[in-house]
């Protein structure tokens, strides 16, 4: 920025703040800062000590960006495509033989001006039509030669480049399904959808065109060079010089081009990022009359990114710029040269045509190597972000060791000591928590916002993992089972009910793919949903849209009940353990009577660990355990501490 009369030196700051070291002005930025510590500024007023201004910065540094981790982006390196080798080795040969048969067309296309060169100086200079029919057959068959390489080469690599982009797909979603909730919560599900989607298409892209074509390149131009140095050393001399300036612009570029890549592919997930939220909360946003702000937001963001697409346009139409222009020159220069040696008798005619006619066609691999070059760096960049998620370790997973579990579970669960904080946080949520919940025991969890109530639930799957203590079913310390037998064990609704854009059937039985169209209905008939999905168009079979939105808040909640009490029935030699994040505090207090009812016999079967906002829902547990300050304050049964706690009191409104 180069508007103002006062300038400030400004120091990062965490959470996008910047300090005048001069001044001792703050300043909170509406851009994220991905730049050097030191940003240079000018303001166009004076900012007052220990004021604080808002501003937009015009960070365009040439120095790398960091990536969404908080490393270094590659831009120097082909490490991260090279290291997809083994996704490509199983088709090495199909790839081997689409770039041969690549080679073979571009080479074909080499020989074909000293074909014409043989043609133009024997049969044509003695007007010889007889003996020119040869030489012309020769060169429509090396025409029909190139023109079969370029349909085979398309035809053979379409086929491994999307086997390619489908196994790299399937191994990020692989890895976002092994990754913790707390690796999931540090990135942005744009960030995390334009990886999956837009990088990974372009990954195949570059497999499928710009890899085989550089390759190509790298053999059709030297091997021409050569050829036409033959033909004429002094006009392949002239294309030698020219290659200078073009390999040193092409560095230049390179460099500048893979910083405005890798900052264009991070602004598209930003955008992403807003776009989902807004469809997601256009509820919220429509309510609250704040649709101008969020496409303002939007319009801001989609101007930033227009802003790197213009700077990657001005550096790629720079150096095709250089590539156009320097072939061009060079074939003037050659053809002022060879007709002055054909004039004065040092160079044939078909000498001077074939060389100018190899020129042309050594022009274009020239010029699109621009294009390659700005494909690879796309590439590179695409990949580099890949493997930002695929070497993002998974902090949950399988002991070394695990414990088979027994055939049959009691399910006994027991927390001992346990203590937990979020990634990143310094203060605990939960501290030296112990409790016991027996058997076939219903245990409410009661607590103000924030004493760690959900965040006790989220341990018992193991969605989050304790950060000291342990948590027991039967004894077993769930750290040493597999993760897999654990969360079979374990039937979970949260708070927010998710569901999915699928049919009714699909999302009740997510936990069980096995269950019937019988069993589904004994669950829907627990939740008390049976009588609204039986009024929806196709009963079980009716698509209920993302988020279930088509569908009331209770409805929603409903549904996601009856999916963990399908999962949490029990049956056979393993009890399961329910957890429920305030299942019913959707539902009018008809319906949750309805359901409470229901609910009573499938939480006799089950160890269930309960959360609680009303006086009702406590009442279905045998005890109550209130949790404060990330401790548990006080237990009883509901009777006992609507007596004995005043804090208990006050949470259910008795006081």
């Amino acid at each position: 920025m180069s508007v103002a009369p006062v300038a400030a030196d400004l120091r990062r700051q965490p959470e996008n703040r910047l300090v005048d070291t001069r001044s001792g002005a703050t300043l909170e930025c509406r851009t994220p800062l991905r730049t050097s510590p030191w940003v240079p500024f000018s303001a166009a007023s004076h900012i007052p000590r220990g004021g604080v201004l808002s501003v937009a910065l015009d960070v365009s540094s040439a120095e790398p960006e960091a990536d969404r981790t908080g490393r270094p982006a590659a831009t120097g390196r082909l490490h991260s495509l090279r290291r997809f080798g083994p996704y490509l080795r199983p088709h090495a040969g199909i790839l081997l033989a689409a770039s041969g048969l690549a080679v073979l067309s571009g080479l074909t296309a080499v020989v074909i001006p000293l074909m014409i060169a043989r043609i133009i100086d024997g049969p044509v200079a003695h007007r010889d039509l007889a003996g020119a029919l040869g030489p012309v057959a020769a060169v429509a068959a090396l025409g029909l030669v190139e023109a079969a390489g370029v349909w085979g080469r398309r035809w053979l690599i379409a086929a491994p480049a999307t086997r390619f982009e489908i196994t790299v797909r399937a191994e990020i979603f692989r890895k976002l399904q092994a990754l913790s909730i707390g690796r999931h919560d540090a990135w942005e599900s744009g960030q995390l959808l334009s990886r999956a989607i837009d990088d990974l298409a372009t990954m195949r892209r570059f497999v499928s065109f710009a890899a085989p074509f550089l390759l190509v390149h790298c053999v059709i131009i030297p091997v021409g060079l050569l050829v036409l140095i033959g033909l004429s050393p002094q006009i392949g001399l002239i294309f030698a010089v020219i290659s200078i300036p073009l390999v040193i612009g092409c560095i230049r570029f390179e460099r500048r081009y893979a910083v405005a890549s890798r900052r264009s592919q991070d602004q598209s997930g930003d955008l992403a990022t807003t776009a989902e939220e807004s469809a997601q909360g256009i509820r919220v946003l429509k309510a609250f009359g704040r649709g101008v702000f969020f496409g303002h937001r939007f319009t801001a963001q989609a101007q930033e990114l227009r802003q790197t697409e213009l700077l990657k346009a001005r550096l790629d139409a720079t150096l095709w710029s250089l590539m156009v222009s320097l072939p061009q020159l060079a074939i003037a220069f050659a053809l002022g040269y060879g007709g002055y040696a054909v004039a004065h008798g040092t160079m044939t005619l078909g000498t001077l045509i074939a060389g100018i006619t190899l020129a042309t066609f050594l022009q274009w691999p020239i010029i699109w190597t621009g294009f390659l070059l700005a494909e690879l760096n796309d590439a590179r960049t695409a990949a580099d972000r890949y493997w930002e998620i695929i070497d993002t370790p998974a902090d949950i997973t399988d002991p070394a060791d695990p414990v088979d579990l027994p055939e049959r579970i009691r399910g006994e669960l027991r927390l001992n000591a346990v203590r937990f904080a979020f990634p990143e946080a310094e203060d605990d949520v939960l501290r030296e928590v112990s409790l016991r919940v027996r058997p076939g025991e219903t245990v409410a969890l009661v607590g103000a916002t924030g004493s760690g109530k959900t965040a006790l639930l989220n341990l018992i799957p193991r969605l989050y993992d304790v950060t000291d203590g342990a948590i027991t079913i039967d004894g077993i310390d769930i750290a040493t089972m597999r993760v897999a037998d654990l969360r079979s064990l374990v039937s979970v609704a949260f708070e927010d009910p998710v569901l999915f854009s699928a049919s009714v059937r699909e999302n009740v039985a997510l936990g069980d793919p096995t269950a019937t169209d019988a069993d589904v209905r004994r669950a829907l008939e627990v939740a008390q949903a049976t009588e609204f999905v039986d009024d929806l168009p196709w009963g079980l079979d009716t698509r209920i849209g993302e988020q279930g939105l088509s569908l009331s808040g209770g409805q929603r909640q409903r549904l996601a009940l009856a999916r963990a009490v399908l999962t949490g029935a029990g049956g056979g030699e393993r009890s399961r353990i329910m957890v429920l994040d305030d299942p019913l505090s959707a539902l009018d207090v008809e319906t949750e009577e309805r359901v409470q009812a229901r609910l009573r016999t499938v939480l006799a079967d089950a160890t269930t660990l309960l959360v609680a906002h009303r006086p009702s829902t406590a009442a279905l547990a045998d005890r109550v355990a209130v949790l404060a300050d990330g401790r548990i304050v006080a237990e009883g049964t509901h009777d006992q501490l609507l007596r004995t706690s005043r804090s208990y009191r006050e949470l259910m409104g008795g006081e």
